[in-house]
């Protein structure tokens, strides 16, 4: 067993021995676990993989996915500067611009990130001494990736111990070595075979992930010129492979793969059609593209066949051949990569790393805020620990199935959709959207249907309803999918998406039903500012409520906040502050706030109280002196929904804060509804939010 070493250091190093290791996956990876228990993160390349250091791909994934700033996220020379300091014998030169840019990262983050170089072009020996330089000169410990694509597992044995014996040898701390594109079969073999070593530290293994190396339709187009013609230039498609239309249609069909990139003579129309006919069909396979080669014109009868393609249809002015060739030569980089590569990068990351050790042996101040990022990268990491299982009523919803891939992927949550086979993966195909491994339900055709009916039927005797009626009653999606939190065949449900607040939810009043002590099922919403997370409630269900349960909502958002890891000081809001106002609706606040401190002592509970004084210390200080809560809130209940769904919305939109919710409290168990103008993001964050409520 290696011996664990905290390490004082502010950057960590990754570097490999060969070009296409996985190299980019473990930097992903690290920025994606460090960016919740770091206040501040840098990522740092010495060598762009382009001519303008700005243009790094990863220099601008970085950027883009975790929001870091272009000062904390940057490159040192680019490849062309690169080239000619190196071939001029300037190694000196490199170092110093290294070490000034990453010094200038590393003033201002808690840990940097450092991606060493990639080039092909270069000798790998010479690679290997310039990042082994330059990893001394920084000052950082290097985590060594070892590529074991196409290797034995003898060979791979024998490249972590040289890579170990090497970098140690030449004064590098070693703080652990990732071996990565590995043969799943290998990995029991592998960890057996490879100790730990005089080095002390650890290894890990990465299985490779053919996905990874499948390029989107975006890059096939930008990389060989072709031009887009028809279809939807929706271009983020994986290309899983590449099938050349030089065959009858009949063999052609029965080559056609989901995902496959067609590439056909412009003047084969029975290709053309045969393409197009297949992705119409529940059946057959979905293309991710159509290029048509040669310099044929289209007829307007073509034109107009080929604007209801479902998928992107290009153009290339080469012949089939010389197309073929440039296509498979596509390169594809994870700096430009789809969402669900990404996810899946990520995802394996999760599942083969211990994050936790890693973080264990860097020495990292404590986090004082908590930024939106870090926070809803911890309700993911709370999601994956309790791998809750979650249904989503709206299989016919194409931001739910994007969101479903997208977890599926980073195998966050167990899912579940409703909805007819045929036609919920008809609609993923056609849209470049892979929901393998992810259970599908016909309410129609489910065995469950019968049970179901009898349940409900038994639940709703004292409304008169019969087992017939309740046999159609449960087809419908949402009451389906709240029989299967109701059976616990899932943890909670998710829709709102295409449904009503009221096709959602009302199907929970009949049958999930409220907690025991609960009067009322209200929602919050989790409002994460800048520098902290706030709970807002209720915004989304009760118009007016009266002050019993206006105290309920209170409470229940307690517990809800605590939930989420939130210390509830609860504000209970008005227009007045204390004793200085009168009228029906402050003298409400006052009783349901009396109705909490009475019902909840164990709960921190001040009002009525205005929001600057709740929120601001220096106000709450001077309008409510001695209270606990003034200027320290972190739970807000409004007076009602008008004062609520209006608050919320206007700190959103006017201070940039993600809002997650609503979030339903008081049910038994968890359901959550969506706005029907969700993003996928919202959507995700949703299902998040509820895998947690279902773990508690």
């Amino acid at each position: 067993m290696w011996v664990k070493e905290t390490v004082a250091t502010t950057g960590i190093y990754v570097t490999s021995m060969a070009t296409a290791s996985g190299k980019k996956v473990v930097c992903l990876g690290l920025v994606d676990m460090l960016r919740s228990r770091a206040e501040r993160i840098g990522y740092f390349r010495p060598v762009a993989s382009t001519d303008v250091p700005d243009d790094d791909p990863m220099v601008q994934l970085v950027r883009r996915r975790f929001g870091l700033s272009d000062a904390q996220s940057r490159a040192a020379v680019g490849a062309a500067e690169f080239s000619e300091l190196l071939s001029a014998g300037k190694r000196d030169v490199l170092a110093e611009k290294a070490l000034a840019v990453y010094s200038e990262i590393a003033a201002n983050a808690d840990i940097v990130i450092v991606e060493g170089t990639d080039l092909a072009e270069f000798d790998a020996v010479v690679e290997t001494e310039f990042n082994t330089q330059v990893a001394k000169d920084l000052g950082t410990p290097v985590i060594a990736v070892v590529n074991a694509k196409h290797k034995s597992v003898e060979e791979t044995v024998g490249q972590v111990d040289t890579v170990r014996h090497d970098l140690i040898a030449e004064g590098c701390q070693l703080f652990a070595v990732i071996v990565s594109r590995v043969n799943p079969v290998k990995i029991p073999e592998l960890k057996d075979q490879v100790h730990v070593g005089a080095s002390g530290r650890p290894v890990y293994f990465i299985p490779e992930i053919p996905e990874l190396k499948w390029p989107s339709v975006a890059e096939v187009k930008t990389q060989t010129g072709a031009e887009h013609i028809a279809g939807p230039a929706d271009f983020n498609r994986d290309v899983k492979t590449m099938k050349v239309g030089a065959m009858t249609v009949d063999n052609f069909i029965d080559q056609l793969e989901d995902g496959a990139f067609v590439v056909s003579p412009g003047d084969r129309l029975d290709i053309l059609f045969a393409t197009l006919a297949s992705s119409l069909s529940a059946t057959f396979p979905t293309p991710s593209a159509l290029l048509l080669t040669g310099s044929f014109p289209l007829s307007q009868k073509q034109q107009q066949l080929l604007s209801g393609a479902q998928f992107p249809v290009l153009s290339l002015p080469l012949d089939t051949y010389e197309a073929a060739e440039q296509i498979s030569q596509v390169t594809t980089d994870i700096g430009t990569s789809t969402d669900r590569k990404i996810a899946t990068a990520l995802g394996v990351w999760d599942a083969n790393v211990d994050a936790d050790e890693i973080a264990a042996r860097v020495s990292l101040p404590r986090p004082s805020t908590m930024t939106p990022l870090r926070f809803t990268y911890t309700l993911v990491e709370r999601a994956r620990a309790s791998k809750a299982h979650i249904v989503l009523p709206e299989g016919d919803d194409l931001r739910i199935l994007t969101a479903a891939e997208n977890l599926h992927r980073r195998d966050i949550v167990a899912l579940t959709i409703l909805g007819k086979p045929e036609k919920v993966l008809s609609l993923a195909a056609a849209n470049g959207i892979d929901l393998s491994g992810i259970d599908i339900i016909d309410p129609e055709t489910s065995p469950l249907r019968e049970d179901f009916a009898h349940e409900y039927a038994k639940l709703r005797a004292h409304k008169g309803v019969t087992y017939e009626q309740a046999y159609e009653r449960v087809l419908d999606v949402s009451y389906f999918g709240t029989m299967m939190v109701h059976r616990g065949l899932v943890g909670g449900m998710v829709s709102g998406a295409s449904h009503t607040t009221a096709h959602t939810i009302k199907p929970s009043f009949e049958i999930i039903k409220t907690r025991p002590g609960t009067a009322i099922v209200s929602s919050v919403f989790l409002m994460c500012l800048a520098d902290r997370v706030l709970v807002y409630g209720d915004c989304a269900v009760n118009p007016d409520p009266t002050a019993e349960q206006l105290a309920d909502i209170a409470a229940a958002s307690a517990q809800t906040a605590t939930v989420f890891g939130i210390d509830p000081r609860i504000a209970m809001l008005s227009y007045s502050t204390g004793t200085s106002g009168h009228g029906q609706s402050v003298d409400k606040v006052r009783e349901a706030t009396e109705l909490v401190q009475a019902k909840h002592p164990e709960l921190n509970v001040d009002g009525p109280i205005q929001y600057d004084a709740a929120s601001n210390p220096s106000i709450g200080g001077h309008k409510l002196p001695g209270s606990t809560v003034a200027g320290n809130a972190t739970v807000f209940i409004f007076p009602d929904l008008d004062t609520g769904n209006n608050t919320y919305k206007a700190v959103q939109q006017s201070s940039g804060a993600l809002a997650l919710g609503p979030i339903l409290q008081g049910l038994n168990k968890p359901v959550n509804d969506l706005s029907r103008g969700c993003t996928v993001e919202d959507v995700i964050n949703t299902i998040v939010i509820t895998a947690i409520q279902a773990a508690q």
